[in-house]
């Protein structure tokens, strides 16, 4: 049985005073959550101090992004050992707005995905298609290159320790989300592509998340899906009671 993986993106937001404050009550509200991964991934700049406040919790951390290389003159990044250092145990690796302002490729993602698994992190390994791209009948053909361009060389025992994160960037801050029957036959679909490249041992062990507008209110229909593993979460993170709500509808059904 996949334990389900709940992750919150906090992306550009919340001071480090803020950040503090709500990974406290988060650690505070989830003290007796058993069965479910629960991760938060706060700005570079808080990262120290939240990685002191779920110091030996069941909280774990993440990094919204890495650079593949491990210095030099990149102005604004951050290496895989300066967050490693932190405390960091999650990386998100080719999230849709890294692809759409950044210069996000597959080919980086790769270079990412296998700099963070060097160091014995996971990484959160975000794939998806644009309103455009599905609509266009183009789906399956982007979502399967990203597949194959972020596993590029990863060998079976390094695809067991990352996670995927499924996010329709037509569903991402919009407020729309997809039916739960679009988000399990596209889910079912990303782990078919895993099992053509791994089989069906690995492809079935593999965590993939749902990303895109899971909210409390949605949360638990999308969770029942047979292969939404979990969910990587956006605005209902920035709230403790949201974010977990949403992770007790993942206890909820976890055995």
């Amino acid at each position: 049985m996949r334990q389900f993986i709940i992750a919150g993106n906090w992306k550009m937001n919340l001071s480090v005073d803020q950040s503090v404050a709500l990974a406290k009550d988060i650690v505070e509200i989830s003290k007796e959550i058993k069965k479910t991964s629960i991760v938060i991934a706060p700005t570079y700049l808080a990262l120290s101090k939240v990685a002191d406040v779920i110091k030996g919790s069941n909280v774990k951390l993440a990094c919204q992004d890495i650079h593949w290389q491990d210095q030099g003159a990149f102005t604004g990044k951050v290496s895989i050992d300066m967050v490693k250092d932190l405390g960091v145990e999650y990386v998100i690796i080719g999230h849709s707005e890294q692809r759409q302002y950044f210069g996000e490729t597959n080919e980086t993602v790769n270079l990412k995905v296998k700099k963070t698994l060097s160091a014995g992190l996971t990484p959160i390994i975000c794939i998806g298609e644009t309103l455009d791209e599905r609509n266009g009948g183009n789906l399956e053909s982007v979502l399967s290159a990203q597949i194959k361009g972020a596993y590029q060389d990863i060998s079976k025992e390094e695809a067991l320790n990352t996670v995927i994160a499924y996010e329709p960037v037509w569903a991402i801050g919009t407020g729309v989300v997809a039916t739960d029957e679009q988000a399990q036959d596209t889910q079912a679909f990303v782990r078919s592509v895993l099992q053509d490249i791994y089989g069906e041992e690995v492809a079935s062990a593999l965590r993939i998340q749902y990303g895109g507008s899971m909210k409390p209110d949605n949360a638990a229909g999308l969770l029942g899906q047979k292969d939404i593993d979990g969910g990587l979460i956006g605005g209902a993170a920035l709230k403790a009671d949201s974010f977990f709500a949403i992770i007790s509808a993942a206890e909820a059904q976890s055995k």
